[in-house]
């Protein structure tokens, strides 16, 4: 079977004989970038205190940590986002329920809250790990000097973790780009779901499902170059180098 190429497809109408079908691509990618900066800072939030939990002597907190970290990382990301949306209105108090079912953008509210928690138990993760590879020296400098616990982590532990773990955490934002393309399966229209309707209504294939890894590709890129901009302006010189030597600290 011969297949029709048309590269011009992109500024065609789309059926509702207003926008082309790039103007579709480009509204899914709005949705897309909302959801993932939405759930990217909800992520970030969540994921430093439970992180930071997570390296704190008291050992419940630490288990308490631990287990939020095991469910949301081992559920696969799709079975959350059903269970946000069709499972979780159904099993709150009646008037919560249609109450959440008729919230305008219920699709997207529900996309960056699973994604938001989803992400957060990665980003705990990588927060304690960056902690944890600092030399002890330093939480016992802080001490020393009269600082609380708290006061440390603010002041000393997690300005200098996050500079360690600052490449990790690229790889999440580029993850959780690539992630919220799932959000189709409830109803939002980002990229994925904007490239599939127009492979739906002109059958061209090739060309949709093409632009939308174009425009993730860039994204992705855009990304990645800003990220290596943070991290060099960031980086505190031959740190990084000197905590991997010395695996013992300080």
């Amino acid at each position: 079977m011969h297949y029709n190429w048309n590269w011009t497809i992109y500024w065609q109408e789309s059926p509702d004989g207003v926008h082309t079908y790039m103007d579709t691509l480009l509204a899914g990618l709005k949705w897309t970038l909302a959801t993932s900066v939405s759930a990217w800072i909800m992520a970030l939030v969540i994921g430093t205190i439970i992180g930071t939990i997570r390296t704190t002597p008291n050992k419940w907190a630490v288990r308490t940590s631990n287990v939020y970290i095991e469910i949301f990382r081992n559920i696969p990301l799709i079975v959350q986002m059903f269970l946000w949306y069709f499972v979780m209105p159904e099993i709150v108090p009646a008037n919560l329920g249609n109450w959440l079912k008729n919230l305008p953008n219920a699709s997207f509210i529900t996309a960056f809250l699973a994604l938001g928690f989803f992400t957060s138990a990665r980003i705990a993760i990588q927060v304690s790990t960056g902690i944890q590879a600092l030399p002890r020296g330093q939480q016992m400098a802080g001490t020393a000097i009269g600082l609380t616990l708290p006061q440390t982590y603010r002041y000393v532990l997690l300005p200098m973790a996050f500079r360690i773990i600052i490449p990790a955490m690229t790889n999440e934002f580029a993850a959780i780009i690539k992630n919220s393309s799932v959000a189709l399966t409830i109803g939002l229209v980002e990229l994925t779901a904007a490239a599939y309707s127009m492979r739906e209504f002109t059958f061209q294939t090739f060309e949709s499902l093409t632009a939308a890894t174009v425009i993730y590709i860039i994204v992705s890129a855009i990304a990645l170059v800003l990220a290596r901009l943070l991290e060099s302006r960031t980086a505190v010189p031959g740190f990084i180098a000197a905590s991997n030597t010395n695996a013992g600290g300080h």
